[in-house]
């Protein structure tokens, strides 16, 4: 986004360390236009370079969650999973902006038919795996149709598969095919729509649409080695040490202008402490080094640095779609007034400090933004500028049965993340309840959440989903139901499930009309949804990330939260 903040957000005051717009060496602010400089303003750094070649090391402190694209719904994954996949279509990135959706295996971003019920595609010629063999349609189906295997694939990507006719499809393991996607011919797929959804463009480029070879289909060890329909492929993944991925000599370049492929490989270190990329980026002691981890690894410390002339040359930053989020576990907190007392006590200013201040993002009081189709303002409680209201909490909680101990779950890859449990801990001993700390281990944080072991409280974020500018896609994955509407969905921490507002919400994805009018539904449900406090917004992320001095068209991209693998480029 470029703006500086909406009314989605609180206002706050800005650090006297303000972010510098037009910076040394080719960074570019593309949110200036003279005056005093945007500190929200995008950064991309030394971009239009087009040099083939080379390497670029990407620092990482942990391993991906996966490399399944049918198991995957995290931005890091999405994020070097197209390097190695494409889809349908792809949601194109650029810095500070929600991306745009574009044709990627498909001719165009699909046709819709008159009653918006039904939608073709038509993949383009000469598309091929990594082994040659050419790409059909019933490639794309299958690996469609592996998302509905939920018994295996526990983190599978929902959103498309909710829009289609086949709410009791088990997946292919199972017998039988999705009968809501027809394949006839070999270049040809259409999907079968419950209702007209005018935002299935935006879901086809979910990595649910990424082409599986059912030959090749390992289930589970599929991660190890997808086979790649994109610009590269796997030459070698150690798990929780290093991946490689080096070119796929089948990838067409005319076939695909989404993806610049410029570096020769791509090596992922996967066990380096956020630290030591903090220390390793910042001296260029690797000048071809990057890192997707969130906040670009910086820590609070690190702040100062960034206004050295050489860091700041190499500093990409942009606002992203991400908002981070306080989850309650409303199945062992079932109270609304309990959790609402809860949220009205969080100090989240002390929050936004363990983040490094202002300067990496504002308070916020909604998970949706202006930016949004049919925009309506957040109802809520919370203070704008982040102070606690611990009177408010205490009064709520007079005569209610007041948990004495509660458990708080943080990955163990920042200290930020514990740091905001200590924070928790000091504010909810003013209600008289003792929090604990439970540190999870990064590669299986999203994976506790969703499963039996789930703490009473996590922080957790979402960036947008499939389309930045629909608010559908941040409330439906975040308090929406399952996709029978039965309970609640996977992406759903909170475990939030009201039989009059989920069903409000499963109605509503059924439901036709313009982008904007079923964007204010999307809001108006949200707005009654956190009257019940699943969830507390607490920081809209502005990201900067440091890069090596030999890295060019590195720009954060606004869903990913981290460098953009697309576009990056390396000098020899």
């Amino acid at each position: 986004m470029k703006m500086r903040a909406s009314a989605a957000i609180g206002s706050v005051a800005i650090l006297a360390l303000a972010l510098a717009g037009c910076s040394g060496g080719s960074t570019t602010n593309a949110g200036s236009s003279g005056g005093k400089a945007d500190p929200y303003a995008p950064l991309v750094v030394k971009d239009g370079f087009k040099d083939k070649g080379g390497n670029v090391n990407v620092l990482m402190s942990t391993d991906f969650q996966t490399l399944d694209p049918g198991n995957s719904n995290y931005v890091q994954t999405a994020n070097v999973g197209q390097l190695y996949y494409r889809t349908l279509t792809m949601a194109k990135e650029k810095a500070g902006s929600p991306p745009t959706i574009v044709p990627d295996l498909a001719t165009d971003t699909g046709k819709a038919s008159a009653d918006g019920k039904t939608w073709t595609y038509t993949l383009k010629k000469g598309l091929k795996f990594e082994d040659g063999t050419p790409i059909t349609s019933k490639d794309v189906k299958y690996g469609v149709e592996r998302t509905y295997a939920r018994d295996v694939y526990t983190q599978a990507p929902q959103e498309l598969d909710s829009a289609l006719a086949d709410d009791g499809y088990k997946g292919p393991y199972k017998g039988g095919e999705l009968k809501s996607v027809e394949t006839p011919d070999d270049s040809t797929i259409v999907f079968h729509l419950k209702q007209p959804n005018p935002d299935f463009a935006a879901l086809a480029s979910r990595s649910n649409t990424a082409p599986v070879p059912q030959a090749k289909d390992s289930k589970l060890d599929y991660t190890n080695h997808p086979v790649s329909s994109g610009p590269y492929k796997v030459k070698s993944y150690d798990r929780g040490r290093q991946l490689v991925l080096e070119r796929n000599p089948n990838w067409d370049a005319a076939t695909d202008p989404n993806r610049s492929a410029l570096p020769d490989t791509f090596t992922f270190s996967l066990s380096t402490s956020q630290s030591t990329i903090s220390q390793q980026l910042i001296s260029n002691s690797d000048p071809t080094a990057i890192t997707l981890d969130s906040n670009g690894a910086l820590q609070a410390s690190d702040t100062s640095k960034l206004n050295d002339a050489d860091v700041k040359s190499r500093l990409a930053g942009g606002f992203l779609g991400c908002i981070d989020i306080i989850a309650f576990n409303t199945q062992s907190i079932k109270d609304p007034d309990v959790r609402k007392a809860l949220a009205l006590a969080m100090d989240r200013n002390a929050m936004q400090v363990q983040y490094g201040g202002a300067r990496f993002g504002q308070i916020a009081q909604s998970q949706l933004t202006d930016k949004m189709a049919g925009y309506v303002p957040p109802v809520t409680d919370l203070d704008p500028s982040g102070k606690p209201k611990l009177d408010e909490a205490k009064k709520l909680l007079q005569g209610k049965t007041v948990p004495k101990t509660l458990s708080y779950g943080y990955a163990n890859s920042a200290p930020r993340y514990k740091n905001i449990g200590t924070v928790l801990q000091q504010n909810f001993k003013e209600l008289g309840i003792d929090l604990q700390l439970q540190p999870i281990p990064a590669a299986n944080y999203y994976t506790t959440l969703a499963g039996d072991n789930m703490p009473d409280i996590a922080r957790s974020g979402w960036c947008g989903g499939a389309d930045s500018s629909s608010a559908r896609f941040t409330v439906d994955p975040g308090v929406g139901p399952s996709i029978d509407g039965t309970t609640w969905g996977f992406s759903n921490i909170p475990r939030f499930y009201d039989a009059t507002l989920s069903k409000e919400m499963y109605d509503l994805r059924g439901q036709n009309g313009t982008k904007e009018e079923l964007g204010k539904k999307w809001f108006e449900v949200y707005n009654k949804v956190m009257a019940q406090t699943p969830q507390v917004p607490f920081v809209h992320s502005y990201t900067m990330s440091v890069v090596g001095s030999k890295v060019h068209n590195a720009q954060v991209g606004y869903f990913f939260g981290s460098i953009d693998l697309s576009e990056v480029g390396v000098e020899k």
